[in-house]
């Protein structure tokens, strides 16, 4: 068996919830991009799927800074919140079992914006994702150091 194998058998057995460890980690779910419309702002959506205690995609790239148009579908059985970033203020949504949300956010910068589900505890941890906006920094919040080789 391959490592790359055998991280896949370990983690199909920690994804689910009521298995060796409840939920899953952040990163060893998928990787989802936004769109882009016509007008630059983009959209996406996310889901909580039943019984996995996690997001769908759990990591979500913007491929640049601006107006993400989110939609957030429960699909499980139990009540969940989302808790987002976004300039200003953050956004809370609440999501009763098999229901939908919608968000306008705001992310000026390139980084790694955290979100997560704050209600419940959700099984001691909470659910816990990212939405990560590539792109350059501006020039006034560069670092004064040597350029950095990119692979």
């Amino acid at each position: 068996m391959t490592i790359a194998q055998e991280r896949e058998d370990l983690l199909a057995e920690l994804g689910g919830q009521n298995r060796a460890t409840i939920g899953a980690v952040l990163g060893s779910g998928s990787i989802g991009k936004a769109t882009e419309r016509a007008d630059g702002t983009m959209e996406a959506t996310i889901r909580i799927p039943e019984d996995a205690m996690t997001w769908e995609p759990g990591v979500l790239i913007l491929p640049h800074a601006g107006i993400l148009e989110l939609t957030i579908i429960n699909d499980d059985k139990n009540t969940h919140a989302c808790l987002l970033p976004s300039n200003g203020d953050k956004q809370f949504i609440g999501l009763l079992n098999h229901s939908k949300g919608t968000a306008r956010l705001e992310l000026d910068g390139p980084g790694c914006y955290w979100y997560g589900s704050p209600a419940g505890n959700d099984e001691g941890r909470g659910l816990t994702a990212a939405i990560v906006v590539t792109g350059e920094v501006p020039p006034e919040a560069k670092l004064d150091r040597p350029a950095q080789p990119r692979p």
